[in-house]
């Protein structure tokens, strides 16, 4: 059978293993759960992508971190060696994005991009995949490209793969979860933030519905509130990609640009 073939298949008995199409704003708990600033500040990636964020604006990041105690900080690979430094002795983690934001370069070169930024001190990998790939249904080359970024990685890094839910039908959603769970994926992440759409309740639902339990899911883009980020794990999200960190530990509105 060919691997397209395998694929479509597999996609069609998920599908109906989910039942019924997910309802928007539905949640996989029914309820809103609760969480102390503390606790919900180890969902947190606290991030910071733009291009042109000065850095200063990196060691106020930093800080936040520290101060607030966010899983990590997530940037632009070419950021990892100097908050890298700023976090040392903290137990705060470095996260990088690789492929960011379009995902359209080759294998080799997300793989370089990768093995540069765990040299520099990432230990968790956001990578974006080839949406036109999986558009054009060559899922193989989705599933290898995934591949090449996971054996870049060292055997304790953690790998998110961001499917950019905003280009994708339902079915598609599918077949990208399950490939990245196929390739040996850790994380399953809705969006770059940067292409438009965000998280969203729906889609975390089905998200975790198809890589069941073992598997992280991290909600990105858009995050802006309190609310918004618990609703989002109450959905099944394992892990939250905020600029916005401080905003949702507070509860208290986003403030400066950065």
């Amino acid at each position: 059978m060919e691997q397209n073939e395998l694929i479509d298949r597999i996609v069609a008995d998920v599908v109906a293993k989910l039942g019924e199409r997910v309802r928007p704003g539905a949640s996989s708990v029914g309820t809103i759960p609760t969480a102390t600033p503390i606790e919900l500040a180890k969902y947190i990636d606290h991030t910071l992508l733009r291009p042109e964020a000065p850095d200063a604006a990196f060691d106020k990041l930093c800080a936040e971190a520290i101060e607030y105690g966010f899983f990590s900080v997530c940037v632009n690979s070419s950021r990892v060696p100097y908050v890298a430094r700023k976090l040392q002795g903290s137990d705060v983690k470095v996260c990088s994005v690789v492929g960011f934001p379009l995902g359209s370069m080759t294998s080799r070169a997300k793989s370089f991009e990768t093995r540069e930024a765990i040299s520099d001190g990432a230990a968790e990998i956001d990578m974006v995949i080839n949406v036109g790939k999986l558009k054009s249904k060559d899922y193989r080359a989705v599933e290898e490209d995934i591949r090449a970024v996971r054996r870049a990685t060292r055997s304790n890094t953690i790998l998110k793969v961001i499917i950019e839910t905003v280009f994708l039908t339902q079915d598609e959603k599918v077949i990208a979860c399950e490939l990245a769970k196929k390739a040996g994926a850790d994380f399953v992440k809705t969006s770059t933030g940067f292409l438009g759409g965000g998280a969203t309740v729906e889609d975390i639902v089905l998200m975790r519905r198809v890589v069941g339990p073992d598997m992280g899911v991290k909600a990105s883009g858009g995050i802006r509130t309190q609310k918004a980020a618990l609703e989002l794990i109450g959905a099944g999200a394992t892990r939250i990609g905020a600029g916005a960190g401080v905003a949702l530990v507070t509860g208290q509105e986003s403030s400066g640009k950065y």
